[in-house]
């Protein structure tokens, strides 16, 4: 039964076209796997740690900012605080597709969590940008999502595992750092799909570049933190603003109006 369900999926259609769209951008996703790789060996992490960290966290932004702070000593808190605020993103990433996959077990849903990546849902959400209605069952979808999200996958881990093994063997003056640079400014463009988004980018970019002599990488965190305010309140509007402002004015100390007066009049 398994097998013929494996088999049904790989022969969806909308399975073939989730793989053959991130095969269009899996150029970039190996690059930055080979850099995370690489990276991972050369900062202080033994084969078999680099090997068990690529399958277990699958996550390039995160890996790369944390094995500095391993590799420096840095208390167990800031790393997985460091790791936690990188990947901040996937919980925005699960909202948005609680509409689309909420119909499955708990089991399947953290199976597609496992699986999720930055480009599977720009993907994603530009084929099926309306969710579903209550109670309707679409087809395509979570067919789709698995075909661009096994792509994804294999598109990492094949290169990250190279990096890995043949760390001492890449040289450094390849370039990969800058490849993968590449690729990921390309994922940020992909992202950036309107005025709001441009700011909270543009802000976490300044963030980061004023608190970048920080320590442990602290500036990635700040830059994070300074993006979702942003976001926070581009999407609440006025009424966020007004909310933040009254709460300011509670904060405030208050002083009597008596004291007021006596003020004005000494003037």
């Amino acid at each position: 039964m398994p097998d013929r369900r494996l088999a049904s999926l790989l022969a969806h259609p909308d399975f073939r076209a989730g793989a053959r769209d991130m095969a269009q951008v899996s150029l970039g996703i190996a690059a930055w796997g080979l850099v995370t790789g690489v990276a991972m060996v050369k900062g202080g992490l033994s084969v078999p740690l680099a090997l068990l960290m690529s399958f277990t966290v699958f996550a390039g932004s995160a890996q790369l900012a944390v094995v500095p702070l391993m590799a420096a000593g840095a208390p167990i808190w800031v790393v997985w605080a460091t790791a936690f605020c990188v990947n901040l993103r996937f919980v925005i990433f699960s909202a948005q597709w609680r509409p689309y996959f909420m119909r499955f077990p708990l089991r399947s849903r953290l199976a597609l969590g496992y699986l999720s990546g930055d480009l599977g849902y720009v993907l994603f959400m530009k084929r099926y940008a309306t969710p579903p209605a209550p109670g309707e069952a679409p087809q395509g979808q979570v067919e789709y999502f698995c075909g661009s999200a096994i792509a994804n996958y294999v598109a990492w881990q094949l290169p990250s595992v190279l990096g890995i093994v043949l760390a001492d063997v890449v040289p450094t003056h390849w370039g990969l750092g800058f490849a993968g640079t590449l690729a990921l400014l390309g994922l940020i463009y992909a992202l950036v799909s309107d005025r709001a988004t441009l700011l909270a980018a543009a802000v976490a970019g300044a963030a980061a570049i004023a608190a970048f002599a920080l320590p442990f990488r602290l500036h990635i965190v700040v830059a994070i933190a300074a993006a979702v305010c942003v976001g926070l309140l581009i999407d609440g509007g006025g009424d966020a603003m007004r909310r933040v402002r009254a709460a300011f004015e509670r904060a405030a100390p208050r002083r009597p109006r008596g004291a007021c007066r006596e003020t004005r009049g000494a003037a």
